[in-house]
């Protein structure tokens, strides 16, 4: 096993993947030429990888099917993932094994590749996680994305300073945002609303977001509303709130990426398209309640603007209620950000 041969296991959500980026960029930096492996759920390995597998910052991902394992737990398709799973990290010989989610599956992960590293951090999101830990380190930082930075740096006796990360281009989701929206992001007029969250108190009301996005297409603004699906009942209704003025578009990871990429704004919540458009440096309105942006807000070197109201308590409960901060932030708040950021 080799000291410069490294795996890091995050396997998502996708703003945690991006969180998680800035460090492993840090490292990349600092050790050019180590192999620097990701354990992803494929879901969210094109934020790491192109095409072809390669990446900008990581050297190769290994797939973990987390999806297909909590949906068909004792199924014979979860148990032969799982094994070739471990086969792969297996022959990776990794020298540290670094696990920055911190959850009894990801230390798991982490332990099969049967490195004598196993590193995370002292208070796991999931205390069962420690006991499979050869070592722990106490988080310092603020953010997130800080925290993360030092757990891997402390894991391998470097000091790491996170930095902005390149994403890789996949060029069929180039291909597919040209042609659907490339006439709209020449004129850089395309508005990217993000309304749905990890749970229901991070998400700004749907009417809300449906009023903004009519207050942006009388701008002049090609209005578009991401969501997983076209039967998305949050997406849905902020198109009906829009009286017909924003368009619901569904796509994949690679293809957000490309359709970020294009965007002049993005507004949304604590969710994943926002932490990605912060990544990417495009222009981002975040609206925040229950959630401490000091410590989960959008990183990235773009222009941002961050919406929190004095009255949210920060907490991590998967309430389904908006968070009663949040629901007073106001659309005429929410519009002269994005103008403000726009104009800046």
């Amino acid at each position: 096993m080799s000291a410069r041969r490294v795996l890091v296991v995050r396997t998502g959500a996708m703003g945690d993947v991006l969180h998680a980026l800035p460090a492993v960029a840090a490292l990349r930096h600092r050790w050019p030429e180590a192999e620097i492996d990701w354990a992803v759920d494929p879901r969210w390995a094109p934020l790491l990888v192109d095409q072809a597998g390669r990446g900008p910052v990581v050297s190769r991902v290994h797939l973990a099917e987390t999806k297909v394992w909590s949906r068909k737990p004792f199924s014979w398709t979860t148990a032969r993932s799982v094994m070739d799973l471990r086969k792969a990290l297996a022959a990776g010989r990794y020298g540290h094994v670094v696990d920055v989610q911190g959850t009894l599956r990801s230390a798991v992960i982490g332990r099969l590749a049967g490195g004598e590293d196993l590193v995370g951090f002292a208070d796991p999101r999931e205390g069962a996680a420690r006991l499979l830990y050869t070592r722990t380190l106490e988080r310092q930082g603020a953010h997130v994305v800080e925290q993360n930075a030092a757990l891997l740096g402390g894991a391998l006796g470097e000091h790491l300073e996170p930095m902005a990360a390149a994403l890789p281009l996949w060029p069929s989701a180039e291909d597919w945002a040209d042609r659907a929206f490339g006439d709209f992001s020449i004129r850089g007029r395309i508005a990217l609303l993000a309304p749905t969250a990890g749970w229901g108190a991070k998400q700004w009301p749907a009417e809300r977001f449906g009023a903004l996005a009519a207050a942006l297409a009388e701008r002049g603004f090609e209005v578009l509303v991401n969501a997983a699906t076209m039967q998305d009942e949050v997406g849905m209704a902020v198109v009906r709130a829009s009286q017909g003025r924003a368009r619901l578009v569904c796509c994949d990871v690679a293809q957000l990426g490309a359709l970020t990429r294009r965007a002049a704004v993005v507004v949304g919540g604590d969710s994943g398209p926002v932490h990605l458009a912060a990544a990417l440096g495009v222009p981002v309105v975040a609206l925040f309640g229950p959630t401490d942006p000091e410590r989960n807000g959008p990183w990235g070197m773009g222009p941002k603007r961050v919406l929190r109201d004095p009255v949210s308590v920060t907490t991590y409960k998967r309430s389904g209620e908006v968070e009663v901060g949040l629901g007073r932030i106001e659309v005429e708040a929410v519009l002269a950000a994005v103008e403000e950021l726009l104009q800046a």
